[in-house]
């Protein structure tokens, strides 16, 4: 008897060759190593990979594939056969780590990314009407001065030229404006 390990089997006669079978001493061999070193291995793998059980079971897997690949890496004369196991499994798991590694970008999480947050056109127009008022509220000089450096996103000398004032002073009426502003919109019951 034998077991096919490999992929569909199209056509029979060609298939034959092409598959790699497992005869019953290989499957033996197999079943016994399992037996032997699978317990060990699966808690030396879950190490490995910080106790990602898919990870290790995966690593653990491989593992014993290599070891039914090259048969002749079991050879007692050559050392211990579960040093060779695990070994072969701590090269797989930095192997997999350096091939995560290098994918730039990749990100490994259980949650959902959250949608993103929808603009409340209202809240807006109303925050906007909210500081129109308390604009209003200040002084003309100190008005100017804002709409100048904050809506018209001029620069200290371009408000100053604009408004025919040195541009200290400019700086300074800043400063005060934005204080006056604050105080404004904390007796509007505006907060944070």
């Amino acid at each position: 008897m034998t077991a096919r390990i490999s992929g569909r089997n199209t056509a029979p006669a060609r298939a034959e060759s092409e598959e790699k079978t497992i005869s019953d001493h290989d499957a033996d061999l197999l079943r016994a190593l399992h037996d032997e070193h699978a317990e060990a291995l699966y808690a030396h793998a879950l190490r490995l990979v910080n106790g990602d059980r898919q990870r290790a079971e995966d690593l653990v897997q491989e593992t014993l594939l290599r070891a039914w690949r090259h048969p002749e890496s079991l050879d007692p004369r050559r050392g211990s056969v579960r040093a060779w196991l695990f070994t072969t499994a701590r090269n797989l798991a930095i192997d997999a780590w350096r091939r995560r590694s290098a994918r730039v970008g990749e990100v490994y999480t259980d949650e959902l990314p959250e949608p993103p947050e929808v603009v409340d056109e209202t809240e807006r127009a109303v925050e906007a009407w909210t500081v129109a008022e308390a604009l209003n509220r200040l002084s003309p000089s100190h008005r100017d001065v804002l709409v100048e450096c904050f809506y018209q996103g001029r620069s200290v000398s371009e408000a100053a030229s604009r408004l025919g004032v040195p541009p200290g002073t400019v700086k300074s009426r800043t400063h005060y404006a934005l204080r006056s502003l604050r105080l404004v919109l904390a007796e509007m019951g505006v907060t944070g």
